[in-house]
């Protein structure tokens, strides 16, 4: 089993609801076992900032899945959401982003892990830290190293 961590993300239709299903889904994933899920927060966009704001969590899977096959089911959970691929950092019913596969580094066409902006994102930081509070960005060192640099992004905790 490898321990994964899996950024949740959704500012269109009902977005709570959307996060909240996506655990849901992600703990009936195959091989796979949802083992902790972050609080619930309210971020601004980045990149496009003309949308509404963002509902993200992170949550924690031990899985037997392969980083890639992983990946493949993260994107199925979001086909089924509706997600569409528009432009980048477009409004989306869910993002799923595999943000940490164990201590693994993988670059492969359409797969990056660890995610390579996670460490610039508060959005990220702050629920990763909730559940994983000693977590580390293989190759970059202690999450909690890189929570100075995202300070000046608004973030608030729903739940």
């Amino acid at each position: 089993m490898t321990t994964a961590y899996i950024g949740i993300g959704s500012n269109l239709d009902r977005p709570r609801e959307r996060v909240n299903a996506a655990f849901e889904a992600l703990a009936g994933l195959p091989a796979t076992r949802l083992v902790k899920r972050s609080s619930l927060y309210r971020s601004q966009p980045q990149g496009h900032r003309e949308q509404p704001d963002f509902v993200n969590a992170v949550a924690a899977l031990e899985s037997e899945l392969s980083a890639a096959n992983l990946l493949k089911e993260l994107h199925n959970i979001e086909a089924r959401a509706g997600r569409e691929r528009s432009f980048p950092n477009a409004p989306r019913t869910l993002d799923l982003d595999l943000l940490l596969y164990g201590d693994a580094r993988i670059e492969e066409r359409g797969l990056v892990v660890p995610h390579p902006r996670m460490h610039q994102r508060a959005f990220v930081l702050i629920p990763l830290l909730e559940i994983a509070p000693s977590a580390s960005i293989p190759g970059l060192g202690p999450v909690s190293a890189y929570l100075g640099g995202t300070a000046a992004q608004r973030l608030q905790r729903l739940t």
